[in-house]
């Protein structure tokens, strides 16, 4: 059997990327990392303490730390990877993965992505923002998306559609 390449998974805050992400990589037998933990572990802090703690240059230092993470996760081998939702709406992001694993977007509806993350305060940008600027930057983000990603798995709320999808596509890319 042939191995499986990397994926990174794209999408919105809430769209089932650790989810689904999780789920798909132990049915292919791949291993799952969450970006986010990943950079928690390196920090030795969560992302929201890293927000706080660098006060107005809080996002870019866990911006700088996502960066590095990225690059180190994208030479694993046989992986499923959860970014952050912002992590792909930047294009040096979108650089250091392009040619070594698959960029996989998770189209979710606003309103699904929206029901998960209301009042999650594991989130600093949902703590932040009002349901309102939650869509505007849904609704910027989602070109960003669309532009990183090799392919795009249509998630229309149901878990297990998700895993599927996404189980066929890795199929696919299979050497």
């Amino acid at each position: 059997m042939a191995a499986f390449p990397s994926a990174v998974l794209c999408g919105f805050m809430g769209c089932g990327k650790s989810a689904i992400g999780q789920l798909a990589a132990k049915e292919l037998g791949m291993e799952f990392i969450d970006a986010d933990q990943y950079i928690e572990r390196q920090a030795g802090m969560r992302v929201s303490e890293i927000f706080s703690r660098y006060g107005e240059n809080g996002e870019n230092g866990f911006r700088d730390r996502e960066h590095q993470a990225m690059k180190e996760l994208s030479e694993r081998s046989s992986c499923i990877v959860a970014a952050g939702g912002g992590a792909l709406t930047f294009q040096r992001n979108v650089d250091v993965i392009r040619g070594k694993a698959y960029i996989i977007y998770l189209d979710t509806p606003f309103q699904d992505c929206y029901s998960r993350i209301a009042g999650d305060g594991s989130r600093p940008l949902a703590v932040s923002g009002s349901r309102e600027e939650l869509e505007t930057l849904y609704r910027k983000r989602e070109g960003l998306y669309r532009a990183a990603a090799d392919r795009v798995v249509v998630n229309d709320g149901s878990l297990n559609h998700g895993v599927q999808e996404l189980v066929r596509i890795m199929g696919t890319l299979v050497n």
